[in-house]
């Protein structure tokens, strides 16, 4: 190799590659950690703030071309990654809980739990540790679309919550007698907001997933008060009227000062099972238009397909395998939130300017 490089070559070399997400190098972000430098080799780990990094691969092949170039063959890139916080004081109701997402909509109908449940499976399979909270106390669907096998048990006071695929869940859907109609006033709904912080035994968290009813009323209200959140997700589907209403949810979210991740498109297009065949039923790019519109990122849009309704029918997340068109969806649509929640909490800690 002749000259022996240093570490400091190692690390200008390095600021050739940049997260696209967040506008910095890896070595201004914090990100290279555990630098080793010797004769023959060099080897160092790249920290993401996410493990549903969406560039993850790219970012790795890059840094580690960019070694090489130096005159390095033996090149050892290590990929881990740290979920980060923002800059919000740490809510003692979830104290151990780094991002709190609504997942939200305009009106019903539109697969809003859908989307939540296989969000949450999707980056629980990315390697994240994930609860699903199902705020809905009218018609409370997440134990249904996640299997529901087991109940959740006090624990010295505290709930201990149902883990379905990894993922620890709770919802009113446990505590209320089936086919009952629930007729509850607004400081109900807000005490039930609240245990379910503050009662449920949560743990350590990289994320909660929160489906919210559809609409902008009490519960909306409540969440927003009771914590921080990280931000929401709308859930719009392409026709214009959805996406009208979408955006009295965003106007609420607004008002709140909860930032917008993003909006999805659900039963976006129909797939056909026999050809593959696309065809755009509601009409197309209804909610990525909007999304442009008013300047908020466009997270993805999820086909109408019959396996989706049989799959969450019977409570097994069509996410759960990333080799199907919609699995890789959700896969993506993942990447892409956790990607927006790294960027919001950058931009909150303050500690960059993102340009």
């Amino acid at each position: 190799m002749g000259t022996m490089i240093s570490p400091q070559d190692v690390l200008n070399a390095l600021k050739a590659v940049k997260d696209p997400d967040l506008h910095r190098d890896i070595v201004a972000l914090g990100f290279v950690r555990d630098l080793e430098v010797s004769d023959s080799r060099v080897s160092f780990t790249i920290q993401l703030t996410t493990p549903a990094c969406p560039v993850r691969d790219q970012l790795a092949a890059q840094a580690r071309q960019a070694v090489q170039a130096l005159g390095v063959n033996n090149v050892e890139v290590r990929m881990t990654s740290q979920v980060m916080t923002g800059g919000r004081e740490k809510h003692e109701l979830i104290p151990n809980v780094k991002n709190t997402v609504a997942v939200a909509s305009g009106k019903g109908g539109v697969g809003k739990s859908t989307v939540a449940a296989n969000l949450a499976v999707a980056l629980q399979r990315a390697g994240a540790s994930v609860g699903l909270m199902d705020t809905d106390v009218y018609g409370p669907s997440v134990p249904i679309l996640m299997g529901g096998r087991s109940a959740p048990h006090v624990v010295e006071g505290k709930i201990e919550p149902p883990v379905e695929y990894g993922i620890k869940i709770i919802s009113m859907a446990y505590f209320l007698p089936k086919d009952e109609a629930v007729i509850w006033r607004g400081p109900m709904l807000h005490k039930t907001i609240q245990q379910f912080l503050g009662d449920v035994r949560w743990g350590e968290l990289d994320y909660l997933i929160m489906d919210l009813p559809p609409g902008t009323g009490d519960i909306q209200l409540s969440l927003s008060q009771t914590i921080p959140l990280t931000g929401a997700v709308i859930v719009s589907t392409p026709q214009d009227l959805a996406l009208t209403v979408a955006s009295k949810a965003i106007a609420m979210f607004q008002k709140l000062n909860v930032p917008i991740l993003g909006i999805v498109e659900n039963m976006s297009y129909y797939l056909c099972p026999k050809c593959g065949h696309r065809e755009d039923i509601f009409g197309h790019g209804g909610a990525r238009e909007a999304a442009n519109k008013l300047g908020f990122p466009f997270l993805g849009e999820i086909p109408l397909d019959v396996n989706v309704r049989i799959q969450s029918d019977s409570g097994k997340p069509v996410a759960l395998d990333d080799t199907t068109p919609y699995g890789k969806v959700f896969q993506e649509i993942a990447g892409s939130l956790a990607a927006q929640i790294s960027v919001a909490n950058f931009q909150e800690a303050k500690e960059i300017s993102i340009e």
